[in-house]
């Protein structure tokens, strides 16, 4: 895994070399590498191995997805603030199926260091309000789940926010106990 860095220079290099090849009068050469030069500038920008993982994630190998997430060893040196929020969201997408108190800590940290499209922060916001609310923590859980619902502006998540609605609304309906007298009537039985 690269530092973030050297693909810029990377990138720098091939610029420098294809001005080169304009000024020798070569230039097909010259467009050749500088449209190389932008595969390198790509890469600075949206991380290769987070790609990788994304397409696995799409076909549902989380076992594939971790195995490229993993060899992303030190995510300061090689990712860019918004890739560190991607790597945070997918873990943390990875681990909700097993361990919520880790999936929270994850969530919290890619919305903490932000994510590009507002979907994937609806999204992280929705699994959190999930998390919130298994753990009765009902008014952040109405928050974030209002947060979400604001930043998906293409309804991709309207399904999802609509079921999560319904089950806190059934949460909050309090048990009735048919059957069971009430003090008012074991008082008048009482007295019989």
């Amino acid at each position: 895994m690269f530092n973030k860095n050297i693909k810029l220079v990377i990138a720098a290099l091939i610029i420098g070399y294809a001005i080169y090849q304009f000024t020798e009068g070569y230039i097909g050469n010259g467009v050749m590498y500088i449209l190389l030069s932008t595969i390198f500038i790509f890469l600075y920008f949206k991380n290769e191995l987070i790609l990788l993982a994304f397409l696995r994630l799409r076909k549902q190998d989380f076992p594939g997805a971790k195995k490229w997430l993993d060899k992303i060893k030190n995510p300061e040196a090689a990712l860019v603030k918004k890739q560190q929020g991607y790597l945070n969201y997918l873990n943390g997408i990875m681990v909700s199926q097993t361990n919520m108190n880790e999936a929270e800590k994850y969530f919290k940290k890619a919305i903490s260091l932000g994510l590009s499209m507002d979907h994937d922060l609806a999204m992280a916001k929705l699994n959190l309000a999930g998390i919130a609310f298994s753990k009765r923590r009902k008014q952040e859980a109405q928050k974030l789940l209002s947060e979400a619902e604001k930043l998906d502006k293409r309804d991709m998540l309207a399904e999802q926010i609509k079921m999560m609605k319904q089950q806190m609304k059934k949460a909050a309906i309090p048990k009735q106990h048919y059957g069971q007298p009430t003090s008012a009537r074991q008082h008048r039985r009482s007295r019989r």
